[in-house]
């Protein structure tokens, strides 16, 4: 673990896997939550974690440094469902991919227990694992110009979901009606970091 200043007040922690990221950022909120950590902002990524408004970054950086990062902590949360038609214009590139047919994709896919491990790229994007690590898929080299909301795609080790249309160059395997990001909700985004997600199969 290695932690870098940023500005005068901030932190950015950097650690080995996305697995670590995620393990570190339920961990400080914990601590934020019994009140042994005052920092305003917590915001993972892939293999980092940046702390924003920190009264003492320096002594803060040196105790996360001497410490061990203890393992994620099982969520109580119930997982969101997002129903999905498994009809996406690359699920038979994936499947070439894993070897497998078209219909086993859809059944692997749903039988993964996803988290979201952070979000970015659009409001409402959650970039989640769960997958194991066998069925990772490249990127296109090309990306689409536009890619429809709702579209459901992968990419490396990632699964995520289109809150609107955009370009992009992730392997489109389904679609959903969910709404990622909605304005009138509270909170606008269906997904936050370390939510638990079950994709659900529905005919299209």
């Amino acid at each position: 673990m290695r932690a870098l200043p940023v500005g005068d007040r901030a932190l950015l922690v950097e650690v080995s896997t996305d697995e670590e990221a995620q393990a570190l950022h339920a961990d400080l909120l914990r601590r934020r939550a019994e009140g042994s950590l005052s920092v305003r902002e917590i915001v993972p990524a892939a293999r980092t974690v940046l702390l924003d408004g920190l009264d003492d970054p320096a002594g803060l950086a040196t105790r996360l440094t001497t410490s061990e990062l203890p393992p994620a902590p099982a969520r109580a949360q119930e997982a969101v469902e997002i129903p999905v038609r498994y009809d996406g214009p690359d699920l038979a590139a994936v499947a070439g991919h894993w070897d497998v047919s078209p219909q086993e994709v859809a059944r692997i896919h749903t039988a993964a227990e996803f988290r979201v491990a952070f979000c970015g790229f659009a409001p409402g994007f959650g970039y989640l694992t769960g997958l194991p690590a066998r069925y990772g898929v490249p990127r296109h080299a090309t990306p689409r110009t536009t890619v429809p909301a709702g579209s459901v795609g992968l990419a490396g080790p990632y699964t995520g979901v289109y809150p609107r249309s955009s370009p992009g160059g992730w392997q489109l395997i389904g679609t959903t009606d969910a709404v990622l990001w909605d304005h009138a909700r509270v909170p606008a985004a269906l997904l936050s970091p370390g939510t638990p997600v079950r994709f659900v199969p529905v005919e299209s």
